[in-house]
């Protein structure tokens, strides 16, 4: 029997840090606040790059990457310090690690005891690709929790169906999504397909967003997005599938508690089974017969 998990999704506020001290200082208090209600958190997608105010002298996309990933390692450890400190199970969002294939968009999931486990990003924004020249992580896999297998998308791999299918029939029945988005449209673009995946494959889906704006930074200087918890859309869940959600571009916690064996209940029982029924091959489509 796999016990209900009280997870805790962030609206990250971005803050004006002036040092790699005051970074650090901001996510411990935030973990803090999280794991007084929470066995696992969840935090959106860059938060970090705020440490760049502190390393750039003016906002320069380049420039801010370059320098948060100098500072990749230091700023691990920072991530695992909360989580140990704080005994509790973090994704700090996502960290931009220079590797020997270029820079890639890793999500760590952190253990109470400091193991780090890495989900990468597999699809990159035209953004990344073109402006940061950010490349392809690893193939969807999912992490081993004491809760079951839980995956992660980050922000734009949501909007890909195949990729969480994969991490769903390796058994995951939660989809983490850190996110960050500078615009309404590409925030609700993340949302619409968090809702959708969960209805597909009959799951939890959980959305961490950036919000507010910071003029002094370029890679963050706008950011809208609520933190939310999403489920399937059948009898025992609400009728429109939203588990929890916060208010729209308001910084702050939302807390859920989630009993994977609910899932188990409406696969069988629910008025429709999406995940069973999911086809395994679709043909290619083309031009249907006049029949009359």
């Amino acid at each position: 029997m796999t016990q209900p998990l009280r997870l805790g999704v962030l609206a990250w506020q971005v803050a004006r840090i002036g040092t790699i001290e005051d970074y650090a200082a901001h996510l411990d208090t935030l973990v803090a606040q999280g794991a007084a209600d929470a066995d696992l958190l969840l935090m959106p997608e860059y938060a970090c790059m705020e440490v760049a105010s502190a390393l750039v002298g003016a906002p320069d996309p380049s420039a801010e990457l370059e320098a948060v990933c100098a500072q990749s390692d230091v700023l691990l450890e920072i991530m695992r310090g909360a989580a140990m400190r704080h005994s509790v199970w973090l994704m700090p969002g996502t960290l931009p690690r220079p590797e020997a294939e270029g820079v890639r968009n890793r999500a760590p999931l952190i253990a109470p005891d400091g193991r780090v486990m890495f989900q990468d990003k597999h699809v990159m924004t035209r953004f990344e690709n073109e402006s940061w020249g950010v490349r392809a992580g690893n193939p969807p896999g999912v992490f081993e929790t004491p809760w079951g297998l839980i995956g992660t998308a980050v922000c734009y791999d949501s909007e890909f169906p195949m990729l969480t299918r994969r991490q769903i029939e390796a058994g995951a029945w939660l989809i983490l999504v850190p996110t960050c988005t500078d615009s309404l449209h590409g925030f609700n673009r993340v949302r619409i397909s968090a809702q959708a995946r969960a209805l597909e494959n009959q799951c939890f889906v959980a959305v961490a967003p950036t919000v507010g704006d910071a003029p002094w930074l370029a890679t963050l200087d706008e950011n809208h997005g609520c933190a939310g918890v999403y489920g399937p859309v059948d009898r025992g869940f609400p009728a429109d599938g939203i588990m929890a959600e916060g208010r729209l571009d308001q910084g702050g916690w939302v807390f859920v508690t989630l009993n994977p064996e609910t899932l188990d209940a409406v696969r069988e029982n629910g008025a429709v089974r999406n995940c069973r029924d999911w086809p395994a091959q679709v043909p290619a489509a083309r031009p249907l017969p006049v029949e009359a």
